[in-house]
């Protein structure tokens, strides 16, 4: 039609990273230039999406395993617990390894409005996960102690950072990216993350104010019922902060969520701006750009971006 207008907009203000340019150029990055960055340090990998549990998992016990073998401490720092803990318990019962030398420090835990920390028992909680789906598929005579299995209290609050520290740091930490580009629940635009980009890599683990991309993520969680209903996900959580990620030896993330299995995800663009946008606390995940991490994306997430019209939700 003749004499049309574009159409223009700002993002919604609620919105981390607004910069419309770069926006735009991460939005269009094809699927065959995912895996390019000028850092070599930082590699990005597309993998089969079925794969990229048998890269947490294989890498997990090897660790474990390996470290056993020669006689030293293995620290891990473990994200939400997903079914792929199961099955490293499942080889580590299989080759009857003793688990005395894992130390795991649970990556965050949910939090009410005042900051306190939700106890283990709370059945939505990372740490009651950590020790339902990990912790406890071991066999008893093969477990850790269980003050190994470290999850964020009341109590620790105040010196998180340092009890991973005090066990030599982590040797690695498990990560992928939320819809507002955390890793952990370090999320932009937060009173307690508030700094630029230097003074931001120098904090540790805190109670933080969650962004309302977080809850809404977490309301298609499983645990929440799977059906939006943010109401029901709590307002702050206590997470690692970036110097214990940047303090870790090595780093693994991860990009391969989808919802229930489809094709339908919201990880897909913060994906993009993660690898390849600035590197900023409006996207903290971004800071993993500068350090030597190993980056596993899916086939379905590295697909192209592009308007499917004929379709709805």
């Amino acid at each position: 039609m003749s004499g049309c207008k574009e159409f223009t907009f700002d993002p919604a203000p609620f919105v981390p990273f607004r910069d419309k340019k770069e926006l735009e150029r991460v939005r269009n990055i094809k699927r065959e230039d995912i895996e390019k960055h000028p850092n070599p340090d930082f590699k990005i990998k597309v993998v089969p999406d079925d794969y990229l549990e048998f890269i947490w998992l294989s890498d997990m016990f090897y660790r474990i395993k390996d470290a056993a073998d020669n006689g030293r401490n293995v620290v891990m720092i473990l994200p939400n617990p997903a079914p792929v803990y199961r099955k490293v318990a499942y080889l580590i019962n299989k080759f009857r390894i003793n688990c005395k030398h894992v130390y795991g420090f649970c990556m965050d835990e949910w939090a009410d409005q005042d900051g306190n920390i939700a106890p283990e028992t709370y059945s939505k909680g990372f740490t009651h996960a950590t020790l339902k789906y990990f912790y406890s598929e071991i066999d008893p005579e093969l477990r850790m102690p269980r003050e190994n299995i470290v999850g964020p209290t009341n109590e620790n609050k105040n010196y998180y950072s340092k009890l991973i520290a005090d066990k030599g740091g982590a040797d690695i930490c498990y990560s992928g990216p939320g819809w507002a580009g955390h890793l952990g629940f370090i999320d932009p635009d937060t009173p307690e993350f508030a700094g630029d980009l230097e003074e931001f890599k120098k904090m540790g683990a805190r109670v933080v104010t969650l962004h309302p991309l977080t809850i809404a993520q977490n309301s298609l969680h499983g645990s929440f019922g799977m059906s939006g209903d943010i109401a029901n996900v709590p307002p702050k959580a206590f997470t690692i902060g970036p110097a214990d990620v940047i303090a870790a030896k090595n780093r693994i993330e991860m990009h391969g969520i989808t919802t229930a299995g489809t094709f339908v995800s919201w990880q897909r663009m913060i994906s993009r701006l993660v690898l390849h946008g600035p590197v900023t606390p409006k996207v903290p995940t971004s800071i993993l750009q500068t350090l030597r991490t190993d980056v596993y994306v899916t086939e379905t997430i590295a697909a192209n971006i592009e308007p499917q019209g004929d379709l709805q939700y």
